[in-house]
């Protein structure tokens, strides 16, 4: 991976709970977080005696390149997302403005926690497909905005594998969203699904009750059986 082609942009601790429908039962469960990126999630669980792992290969730099490069990002995808803002619902954050606020916090939260994260083995260089975690080494995985989202730069049989490994790795995965970057549904998705059947794994839509993406109001839930 070369850091400057990686487009950093880190979610919050409550855009992930209302993503995933995670409940305070679920925040229990041992929890992998696969493509975290610079999301706060981790840091913020771990600070309530939560127990999670992120992957991401942008964990193979240290925190003042990663910070660097968000800096270096910020005010180009700000300038877009003001170009599309109506793409995107405004109901609960509001504005571009608060927009950029509430991320650039997010990812300042995991900057903080990051080199402790890393040194405890709570940041881990991996990546889809490929993970080195024993069979089902977590209760829940979670996958934010990457699978689904970019169909365009990840073909169909990566995401049916990437699938497939965290099913291995996890009881249960939910991913989010299920829209590609153009706002439609992606195209992989009937075929995961349907590999995964094959191999009897229950998988299903569930509501969530968050949507900033236009229509991206449900995720996909795999469950082992």
């Amino acid at each position: 991976m070369e850091l400057s082609k990686v487009v950093p942009w880190g979610r919050t601790f409550k855009e992930y709970k209302k993503m995933f429908s995670l409940s305070e039962s679920d925040l229990k469960k041992t929890i992998l977080g696969c493509g975290d990126g610079p999301a706060c999630f981790n840091a913020e669980l771990t600070k309530i005696g939560g127990s999670v792992i992120s992957v991401d290969p942008i964990y193979q730099f240290n925190s003042e390149l990663i910070g660097e490069r968000i800096e270096e990002v910020y005010p180009k995808i700000m300038e877009q997302v003001t170009k599309n803002k109506n793409d995107y619902v405004w109901d609960t954050i509001g504005s571009v403005e608060n927009l950029g606020k509430t991320r650039m916090e997010a990812m300042c939260k995991f900057l903080d926690d990051y080199e402790d994260g890393k040194k405890s083995g709570r940041y881990v260089n991996e990546s889809l497909p490929a993970l080195t975690f024993e069979n089902e080494a977590f209760e829940l995985a979670l996958c934010s905005h990457y699978l689904f989202l970019y169909s365009n730069h990840v073909n169909q049989a990566q995401h049916i594998a990437s699938m497939k490994e965290l099913c291995r790795v996890a009881k249960e995965v939910r991913v989010y969203p299920l829209l590609s970057l153009d706002g439609k549904k992606s195209i992989h998705l009937s075929p995961v699904m349907s590999a995964l059947t094959d191999i009897g794994i229950d998988v299903s839509f569930h509501p969530v009750k968050y949507e900033f993406q236009k229509g991206a109001v449900e995720m996909l839930v795999a469950k082992n059986v």
